[in-house]
């Protein structure tokens, strides 16, 4: 869908609050012979909960202590959407949860091969993050973005031809489960199932941009659980050294599988870890559409000036176990009635109706909108044909002439310039990648 980009008014990310400092300015206080920092929390609400494992005997649980009556916060009210955008976002979000409702049902009517990822409660993490990327900016889904990935461009019957395997689905039924993107449409790159691997991916691309004369963001993501991984540290801190473009969103949606935050890591917030790294780090509710594009905005726009990665941590619970298989028994029930009253669709429809930015009767006719187009995709998607057994074999590796890479950007600002032929020396020459 086109939409339009505003204009930054206000960049706060990376710059100077007062009485604040940017992750890469330590407090001058030579006598203290101590830095400090400061992490911005756009949140209404900072929940004060832990999770506990219990053992007795045999068995082990997990219980949670704390407040969890505090009253559901408002939405922030954004800083640069207007309310044509908000309610772009809103059903992009509608759309989102039907799609991921739709999948359920087909996987239990034996349709889908495979299993099925859920991003129930992620989805204005999803949708409105990926809003605020450009058309020539790129993007590296997980598996539970795929609101994302209807905001990028693909359908909701793309997305269910996938998991049931269809010849018209994006990879020709060769693959049953996310593992697709469009390099050369959407500049969407498709999911590592290898956690972490997509942030030196992305930084490559973020790269091979700037050799072609362009900065740009690439937006990539990674859960409470993958952002442990090696791999993860070494691709973000290459993205910092090179200043590149890299809009990082750490999805902390308190469960690494069956594994709660607090037996992951010892911090409190994960946008601390951006201190390491010398770029800005920011926190946000996960659940606040506002407050996600914002944050993501404003990374963008840093990203686009070549001043370097970001790291937004995005708070939210997943609603859902690690994949249709996982009940999610180990989760204690009242966490989950606690982040129920947050749900961030529910949470908006009321934020756009009390705004007077939507009526009843309008909300009534956009979701029944949106029940026909996904109606429409899901009856596409199942009429759709299996692939032939004849076709199993091609596709899988690259033929000569099947393909031809070209820069997007420009020609690559790299290599030897002389008009005889280089000598092997020569093509040796070491780039500096900045």
């Amino acid at each position: 869908m086109a939409r339009k980009n505003n204009k930054t008014k206000n960049s706060r990310n990376g710059s100077n609050h007062k009485g604040r400092r940017s992750p890469q300015e330590p407090a001058s206080n030579p006598a203290a012979a101590q830095r400090s920092y400061t992490i911005p929390d756009y949140r209404l609400e900072k929940p004060n909960f832990q999770v506990k494992q219990i053992r007795s005997g045999d068995e082990v649980r997990y219980e949670v202590t704390g407040d969890l009556s505090a009253p559901v916060p408002p939405i922030r009210d954004s800083k640069y959407l207007d309310k044509q955008q908000c309610l772009e976002i809103y059903r992009w979000m509608l759309l989102n949860r039907k799609m991921e409702q739709a999948l359920e049902n087909l996987y239990k009517q034996g349709k889908v091969v495979g299993g099925v990822y859920f991003g129930l409660g992620q989805e204005a993490c999803s949708c409105a993050s990926a809003y605020a990327l450009g058309p020539d900016d790129w993007m590296g889904p997980m598996i539970r973005n795929q609101g994302s990935l209807l905001v990028r461009g693909f359908s909701a019957r793309d997305i269910m031809m996938q998991y049931m395997a269809k010849a018209g689905s994006p990879t020709k039924g060769r693959d049953a489960s996310s593992h697709f993107g469009d390099i050369e449409r959407r500049n969407v790159v498709a999911p590592i199932s290898t956690l972490g691997d997509l942030i030196p991916v992305l930084s490559g691309v973020a790269l091979g941009a700037r050799l072609q004369g362009r900065n740009i963001a690439v937006m990539t993501y990674i859960g409470d659980g993958g952002q442990s991984t090696g791999v993860t540290y070494e691709g973000l801190n290459f993205a910092a050294v090179q200043k590149l473009g890299l809009v990082l969103v750490v999805e902390n949606n308190l469960w690494a599988y069956s594994t709660p935050a607090e037996m992951q890591f010892p911090i409190k917030d994960l946008a601390e870890r951006a201190i390491g790294y010398g770029i800005p780090g920011v926190i946000v509710d996960g659940t606040d559409p506002c407050q996600v594009y914002d944050a993501a905005h404003e990374a963008c726009e840093r990203a686009r000036r070549g001043e370097g990665p970001t790291l937004i941590e995005a708070k939210m619970m997943r609603m859902k176990g690690h994949a249709i298989h996982d009940a999610a028994d180990y989760v204690p029930k009242p966490l989950f009635d606690y982040w129920r009253k947050r749900d961030p669709i529910s949470r908006f429809e009321n934020y756009l109706l009390s705004k007077k930015w939507l009526t009843s009767q309008d909300n009534q006719k956009l979701i029944a909108d949106v029940d026909r187009e996904l109606e429409a995709d899901r009856n596409a998607a199942v009429a759709s044909p299996m692939p032939e057994p004849e076709s199993a074999a091609g596709g899988v590796y690259c033929e000569e002439g099947c393909h031809e890479i070209k820069p997007k950007y420009g020609i690559p600002k790299a290599g030897v310039t002389k008009s005889k032929p280089a000598t092997p020396k020569e093509r040796e020459t070491a780039v500096h990648l900045k």
